[in-house]
């Protein structure tokens, strides 16, 4: 007989092994073949095959006779249906244990007959072909290409159905589904939305139901479940898992947990206040004592952690800690809401006093690290929550806030400087930003921060012996690039464009307090050429209206100090740039449309903005009444956008008792400087009935300007 049965000796089995593959290379019909691979499937199954002998077998048979097998309909006489399908799957499982072989085209297209296997009914018969089809999904997913195709080819959907199925392998199911979201949860989501949710609707309602440390198990299972987008409170099944989620939280947290209890509850909460903010916490007095909880309790973990850091210990607590501190920002947030608040104002209170403890531990942490530990992820995300303390809370901690801003600069220049990989995103979207490395801005979450430190002497002081401007005016030169590339996305241009219009509010902090360093450094004069290019492409665009105003002013505090430079002197870009200023400051009010009322109304498309810009429009009026006598042809930038015909008009149809003194105290002050620096511009306002209105609006200083020869 040429095929033996296998030995029981292990250098008997290989030789056994070795002929069945010389016969498989040799067969001369599929029974001898079919023979051979029996036992050589025997063999894999029992776990006999080293590396060397897989790849012996796939050199002797390859990818054609496992597809064979696979595909055919004709099991040999008196065995199951499926043995050949069996068979096909056993050796495509031994074959996905090599890394190379699990990424191969011919595995990645037999993906949807994995899927089909998995939702097929199973009998005793067919567990084994479950477990082969399981591992090579788990093969296939470590590949580079693997996730990409599982998600397009449909196997979320048919993983979510096997784990709800609740038949043989349905842990392994789960675990599966655990890592392709964490590689791709978006797409996903986008993909299998209806089967994601019916997985966390089983998986909140088996967490709230548990009694044993099963709950703590989901605790570490959920958050994967837990999408960013779509928000889970769109609509009712995601709500109703919203609300178990929530149920099953309190129910642990209000009872006394060991640490490895408590850790991963913490972090379940984190998950859900990172994609749903505070909204999956009820209202109510349950709701806030349950939200002051949470905040107390990460507040005394970070403590507990942070005051006296054991290395070793705190290694080991990162991920937990980094959990509280997304805590501990919604803590920040809900004591500052006033619109349906959460909290009442006595744990408002409470809250920010232990918040206050906790972030001193946080800054005693920081002061503590060496240079080598910079890369570290968590040093990042201790860096980004004190950013979210400093922004709104400026009073507390002020002298240990100054005495870390040399570390805070530093460490914000390093990272700028060298780009470093965004460890604290969620990892790299599939094929939106495969093969490139966001660069970890902790810039962004500092800002809000350095705006109201530079207001202060002794902490503005501070950051310019850092050379802080010079590293923002750098910044915000790469800002505006990114804002102006078309390939950004929509929710980078946001982020954007808010860490522009704050540092807009850093630098003219700097411009009123410091205007010697403005003056001097020659880094402004790069920024005050990006403000006089960057203007007249920001205001066609109604959406970019606030960033407009920020750079529009700013613009014109610089210009009265740089009023010296080249660039300001007659150049196109200064006359571009003043040009789009005046057009910004003409066009904001407008006579009311109503017949029936004859007062000043803000232009339709300055309305919803102007809680953002309405104090920056009154600077830029005054900065622009500044320049008119620095440059002697703006006079004529003026008359030509028609300005004081416009402005005439207006205060000749409204009636005088209706507009704001302080409004009329910022026309007068650029109208008096236009008729001082230019004849043209006193015979346009003279010969629209400027001396009359001047006396109606109570303009004395307009009058006597009108009024000299």
């Amino acid at each position: 007989p040429r095929f033996p049965a296998m030995a029981s000796d292990s250098g008997d089995r290989h030789a056994t092994l070795k002929r069945c593959l010389g016969v498989l290379r040799d067969a001369r019909n599929d029974s001898e073949q079919f023979a051979a691979l029996l036992l050589v499937t025997k063999a894999v199954r029992a776990g006999e095959v080293d590396a060397k002998t897989r790849r012996q077998i796939f050199d002797a048979i390859g990818f054609t006779f496992p597809t064979r097998l696979l595909t055919s309909r004709q099991p040999p006489a008196g065995c199951p249906p499926h043995t050949f399908r069996a068979l096909g799957l056993t050796l495509l499982a031994c074959f996905c244990t090599d890394p190379e072989l699990a990424g191969h085209s011919q595995i990645l297209n037999k993906i949807p007959t994995f899927n089909d296997i998995l939702l097929s009914p199973c009998d005793p018969d067919s567990t084994s072909m479950v477990d082969d089809v399981y591992q090579c999904l788990s093969a296939v997913l470590a590949t580079a290409r693997g996730p990409r195709e599982l998600v397009s080819k449909g196997t979320v959907s048919a993983l979510c159905q096997a784990y709800l199925n609740g038949g043989h392998g349905s842990d392994r199911a789960l675990a599966l589904l655990v890592g392709l979201l964490a590689i791709a949860e978006a797409k996903c989501w986008q993909r299998d939305a209806p089967q994601l949710l019916a997985v966390l609707s089983k998986l909140s309602g088996d967490f709230l139901k548990a009694e044993d440390m099963t709950k703590f198990e989901l605790c570490e299972v959920l958050p994967h479940f837990i999408p960013l987008s779509p928000p889970l409170t769109e609509n009712s099944q995601g709500s109703e898992c919203l609300c178990r989620l929530y149920k099953g939280l309190a129910d642990i947290l209000g009872s006394k947990l060991s640490q490895s209890q408590r850790d991963p509850a913490l972090k379940l909460a984190a998950s859900l206040m990172q994609a749903c903010g505070a909204e999956w916490i009820p209202a109510g007095s349950a709701g806030s004592k349950f939200l002051a909880l949470l905040v107390n309790l990460a507040c005394v973990e970070v403590r507990l952690t942070l005051e006296e850091p054991d290395p070793v210990e705190v290694e080991g607590k990162k991920e937990v800690v980094t959990a509280c501190y997304v805590l501990m920002e919604m803590g920040i947030q809900e004591c500052l809401r006033e619109e349906n608040p959460l909290l009442e104002n006595r744990q408002k209170m409470q809250l920010m006093r232990i918040m206050e403890e906790a972030f001193g531990a946080v800054i005693f942490y920081l002061r503590q690290v060496k240079q080598e530990e910079l890369q570290d992820p968590f040093i990042f995300a201790s860096v980004r929550v004190l950013g979210a303390w400093m922004a709104e809370e400026t009073s507390s901690l002020k002298q240990e806030i100054c005495e870390l801003l040399p570390f805070l600069v530093d460490y914000a220049r390093k990272l700028f400087k060298e780009g470093s990989p965004a460890v604290s995103l969620p990892q790299a979207e599939l094929a939106s930003t495969e093969g490139s490395a966001l660069p970890q801005d902790a810039l962004r979450f500092l800002l809000p921060g350095f705006c109201h430190l530079t207001a202060e002497d002794k902490p503005r002081d501070i950051l310019i012996s850092k050379g802080a401007p010079t590293l923002l005016c750098e910044y915000f030169l790469q800002q505006w690039e990114v804002l102006t590339s078309e390939s950004t996305a929509p929710a980078t241009l946001t982020s954007t464009e808010m860490s522009l219009q704050t540092m807009c509010g850093v630098f003219l902090n700097l411009v009123v307090t410091a205007p010697d360093l403005v003056r001097q450094d020659k880094t402004f004069s790069s920024l005050m050429d990006v403000l006089l290019k960057s203007l007249p492409l920001l205001l066609p665009q109604e959406h970019h209206l606030v960033l407009a105003a920020n750079v529009a002013t700013l613009g014109l505090m610089m210009a009265r100090i740089l009023a010296g430079s080249a660039a300001l002197q007659g150049t196109q870009s200064a006359k571009e740039f003043f040009g789009a200023a005046i057009h910004f400051l003409s066009q904001a009010h407008t006579a009311q449309a109503n017949p029936s009322s004859d007062g000043v109304a803000l232009s339709p498309a300055y309305v919803s903005a102007w809680d953002d810009i309405g104090e920056l429009w009154f600077l830029g009026m005054q900065a622009l009444a500044g320049c008119v006598a620095l440059f002697p042809w703006l006079p004529h930038a003026a008359l030509q956008a028609r300005w004081l015909q416009g402005l005439s008009q207006l205060l000749s149809r409204v009636a005088p008792a209706s507009v704001d003194f302080e409004l009329i105290t910022a026309f007068q002050a650029v109208l008096v400087e236009l008729a001082r620096a230019s004849e043209q511009c006193r015979d346009v306002i003279l010969s629209h009935h400027g001396m009359e209105w001047a006396n109606l609006y109570g303009m004395a200083a307009l009058e006597q300007c009108l009024a000299e020869q």
